[in-house]
């Protein structure tokens, strides 16, 4: 009896960061490819909290209980580009490819055009319509992810 009970409550194991589409794909080549300065807003003691519980859901593979705790920091700051653009993260994990795709192109259209949010949000881009089958789109999508890196002159 007691093994049934076990075997209930345990859950797949998520899956190790390094093997994950997002991590893979889009938080690691623009982590790597920005150079620039990056700019961020003061944020909101309650964000800070949402986000960071967000963030500690997602690794413990529970995407679903972060997407719940990233939409209620929306709510509190709707136009904030890093949490829709960590909520297109999620939803791409969560497999809603059309979710992503629409939370990273709003986190754009309010985000900053060069830095990590921007390589983020194209890559986002790319990897979403590679999932729906729009090869030119997603080519085009991270080409752009390339321009948003604004790196010092060699020079300097």
């Amino acid at each position: 009896m007691a093994t049934g009970i076990m075997v209930a409550c345990t859950s797949p194991q998520p899956a190790p960061v390094e093997e994950r589409e997002v991590t893979r794909k889009v938080r690691t080549p623009a982590e790597q490819e920005s150079a620039g300065v990056q700019v961020y807003p003061l944020q909101n003691p309650a964000i800070v909290e949402l986000t960071e519980q967000a963030a500690a859901a997602e690794a413990s593979g529970d995407f679903q209980a972060a997407a719940v705790l990233l939409e209620r920091a929306l709510r509190i700051r709707p136009r904030d580009p890093q949490i829709l653009q960590h909520m297109a993260e999620v939803q791409l994990q969560m497999k809603d490819y059309d979710q992503a795709l629409s939370f990273a192109v709003r986190s754009y259209d309010i985000g900053p055009r060069v830095g990590e949010i921007c390589a983020r949000n194209w890559r986002t881009i790319a990897v979403a319509r590679e999932h729906l089958e729009d090869g030119p789109g997603a080519r085009e999508a991270e080409q752009r992810a390339g321009q948003c890196m604004n790196t010092r002159p060699q020079s300097l």
